[in-house]
């Protein structure tokens, strides 16, 4: 068998094979589009052996190793921080980074991660793409909101982009209380609001219809704090919850866990690890915005939330509630039973 390490950046791929010995067979370049790829993959099998390859998690490393999957390689894509911490390097070069991976394969200790079939990658990106237009829909808006400050106008209304709001905004700018180019950015950023206003909807139209066939979805809509749009969010970036052996393996996913820094007799907690997707962290700790009023949970919230002050207090208390969801949904989907728990469980500290 060959082993084959792969290092990918925007213009090209390094490649290092080695045989089942350790010993080098190729070193070489190549283009990462599907062409180059494949001219690759004819150079490196004319031994007639086997190939298995590594390439580091990155933009663009599922497409490598789709097309060489294509052409018959066995391909993994492996963790780029885990793959640091098996190999740490005084030199780091793209030839080295390559070598490197090639050797992990060749002593079977590529730190691979889950690749999620394609499924699942177009309920990621849907979901994940509207949140894309509601992001820089809200900057929008702010802007709008910052040159109105910027020029002392006050603005009565709760929603100025309400159908009053927006009244006000159009006499605005027809009475010329904003010089330009500022009233010329305003009326840009409202009809750039418009248009995310229509395309946010077209895809949340979407999200629901593809949301009622979700095998996950009814379950995770019985959670509190858990809409249609957070249930599809939430089950999109988890995936297959059968890969994960426990519910501290689905709370360590979302990384919404402290970091430990732990030996001898010093037992430290740092901040949150972050290591999972960050919209599926995000979906939680925005769940945790009703759930917090929930039976099971609003005495221990309340609780956090005093005992370490006004200004920390419902930041940890958030993250805490949003780690028990994150336990209960993973018990709710692995025995396929809906949100009914006996009450919160222990404290994590934070």
């Amino acid at each position: 068998m060959l082993h084959v390490g792969l290092d990918l950046c925007r213009p090209r791929v390094d490649v290092h094979v080695l045989d089942a010995d350790g010993r080098r067979v190729l070193v070489t370049r190549a283009s990462p589009d599907a062409d180059g790829l494949c001219r690759l993959a004819g150079r490196v099998e004319f031994t007639g052996r086997p190939v298995r390859a590594a390439v580091e998690s990155m933009t663009g490393a599922r497409y490598v190793r789709d097309v060489l999957t294509g052409c018959g390689w066995e391909v993994v894509v492996a963790d780029a921080q885990k793959v640091k911490g098996l190999a740490p390097l005084a030199c780091k070069t793209d030839k080295i980074d390559a070598r490197v991976l090639a050797e992990l394969s060749l002593r079977d200790l590529v730190p691979a991660i889950w690749l999620p079939p394609i499924e699942v990658r177009e309920d990621r990106e849907r979901a994940r793409f509207r949140l894309h237009l509601v992001k820089h829909r809200g900057m929008l808006k702010q802007r709008v909101h910052s040159t109105l400050m910027t020029f002392g106008i006050r603005v009565p209304e709760s929603d100025l982009f309400g159908l009053a709001g927006r009244n006000r905004l159009a006499g605005l700018l027809a009475g010329l209380e904003l010089p330009e180019p500022w009233a010329g950015n305003v009326a840009a950023s409202l009809r750039l609001i418009d248009t995310l206003d229509a395309d946010i909807d077209a895809c949340e139209r979407q999200l629901r219809a593809l949301g009622a066939s979700h095998p996950y979805q009814p379950r995770l809509m019985s959670v509190p704090g858990i809409s249609w749009v957070l249930g599809y969010t939430i089950g999109a970036e988890i995936g297959d919850i059968d890969r994960f052996a426990s519910a501290s393996k689905l709370v360590g996913y979302t990384g919404l866990c402290p970091r430990v820094y732990q030996s001898g007799g010093t037992d430290h907690r740092g901040p949150l690890t972050k290591a999972g997707p960050k919209y599926l962290r995000w979906a939680l700790v925005e769940a945790t915005t009703h759930a917090c009023r929930h039976p099971a949970y609003r005495a221990r919230y309340q609780h956090t939330s005093k005992r370490l002050g006004r200004q920390r207090g419902p930041k940890v208390a958030r993250i805490e509630l949003a780690r028990d969801l994150a336990t209960a949904i993973w018990y709710m989907l692995a025995r396929d039973e809906d949100f009914a728990p006996a009450g919160a469980g222990p404290v994590l500290a934070a």
